[in-house]
């Protein structure tokens, strides 16, 4: 297994053009968790001035697969999820907490919790997901 330290996890974080596009960085990372956040600005938002859906599911498998990279190694993909909006994602950041909840050999379940926080760092839930990332080394 490929060990990712943080600073790497930022590195691959980087490279992604969508993620430099939308602003994302890593706050944490390590021990089977990782902390994805995204500043909000306008042009993430839909008409009626909220986060955009998509860039709260952008946001979740990301921080899934990064989450389940601190336990699988650096090569792993998305082998599916689900997001549950629970409400409208205002405030100034987006902060989405993923941990896994289970390994095996090749695939993990975990889980992403999503918040929006204000000017004060108060957190509000807006959704929660759960999916499944998978080891992409061949076997």
């Amino acid at each position: 297994m490929t060990e990712l330290s943080f600073h790497m996890a930022q590195q691959v974080l980087d490279s992604q053009p969508f993620s430099a596009l939308v602003g994302a960085r890593i706050t944490e990372f390590g021990d089977g968790a990782a902390v994805l956040e995204v500043d909000v600005r306008e042009e993430l938002t839909q008409q009626n001035g909220f986060l955009h859906g998509g860039v709260l599911s952008y946001a979740a498998d990301n921080a899934l697969t990064f989450a389940a990279g601190t336990t699988l190694g650096a090569a792993v993909l998305t082998g599916g999820f689900s997001i549950q909006y629970v409400r409208p994602a205002g405030g100034r950041t987006l902060i989405a907490r993923a941990a896994v909840v289970h390994t095996g050999r090749r695939q993990a379940v975990v889980r992403c919790d999503l918040y929006t926080a204000d000017d004060e760092r108060a957190e509000r839930l807006c959704a929660v997901a759960q999916g499944t990332v998978l080891s992409a080394l061949p076997t």
